[in-house]
């Protein structure tokens, strides 16, 4: 495979792998769960650092942890992201567009997401798997900085449009297997991250520190309104609608999350009181 280093664009190819952190793509190759002709090195050309209320893409968790600029909701779930090392390392654009955990995907099985014709988690070992939007494909998506921005209602930069944080991601389907709406060589740039009045993130993990989310819960609150969205429970990140968690299906090892999300759901919503 062919390293390269992009000075612009226009120089990556639309069959091209990104590297910027490397904290999700390098494990990736080393496993040969993905493949490409080339690896491009974008560092130089995705904008860092935090301007207002502007965060480029490339700008690292650690960064985003400890700024006053940030909404609270969004320096918590970086600072729960994962550990000291990889914060320091890992993108937020990076973070944004991580491969499922599920582990039938991660033994490179070929399930539904690869292009097969089975969902191996429904019928197999799902107790981390999503209870929301479950029935194609039971991954659920892993990012805590993903859900604290659909909360926040952020909007996305790419070279070629703008979107909001929530159209950046698609529940997979029979006819596309895809989870994002980027299309080939298309590059993330910016974050635009409207303010808060109060907001906090909460989470669920099998370890007390440094784990993915069994679930995480981002409130928001806003002067027109208050919004709910979860990590960790749908192959997506999830906004909670006015009938609560009642659209849930929960599979049978996994309904426990069910009463989790529920009993975060409620301390969200009275810190966003206190």
């Amino acid at each position: 495979m062919e390293l390269r280093r992009a000075s612009s664009a226009a120089d990556i190819a639309t069959d091209s792998l990104l590297l910027a952190g490397g904290t999700e793509v390098v494990p990736l190759l080393r496993a040969g769960l993905i493949d490409g002709d080339s690896l491009v090195d974008i560092r130089g050309i995705v904008p860092q650092g935090i301007a207002g209320d502007r965060i480029g893409a490339g700008a690292k968790l650690a960064e985003l942890e400890c700024d006053p600029q940030i909404p609270e909701v969004l320096r918590e779930a970086c600072r729960l992201a994962a550990s000291p090392q990889l914060r320091n390392m890992g993108s937020l654009a990076g973070n944004l567009l991580q491969s499922t955990r599920c582990w039938y995907w991660r033994l490179g099985q070929n399930c539904r997401l690869r292009g097969g014709d089975d969902c191996f988690a429904r019928e197999g070992e799902h107790r981390e798997h999503a209870i929301f939007a479950n029935d194609f494909c039971a991954s659920a998506h892993p990012s805590d900085v993903a859900a604290a921005l659909l909360a926040l209602g952020a909007r996305l930069h790419t070279d070629r449009r703008q979107l909001s944080l929530a159209e950046l991601y698609r529940v997979p389907t029979d006819d596309d297997r895809r989870t994002t709406t980027l299309e080939p060589g298309e590059l993330l740039l910016e974050v635009e991250v409207p303010p808060a009045v109060r907001s906090v993130y909460l989470k669920a993990m099998d370890r007390k520190r440094w784990a993915f989310p069994l679930v995480g819960v981002a409130a928001v609150r806003t002067p027109a309104a208050t919004r709910i969205a979860l990590a960790g429970v749908a192959p997506v990140p999830w906004l909670l609608a006015e009938d609560g968690l009642d659209g849930a299906t929960p599979l049978p090892g996994n309904a426990y999350k069910t009463e989790i999300a529920a009993a975060l759901v409620r301390r969200a919503r009275a810190a966003l009181d206190a």
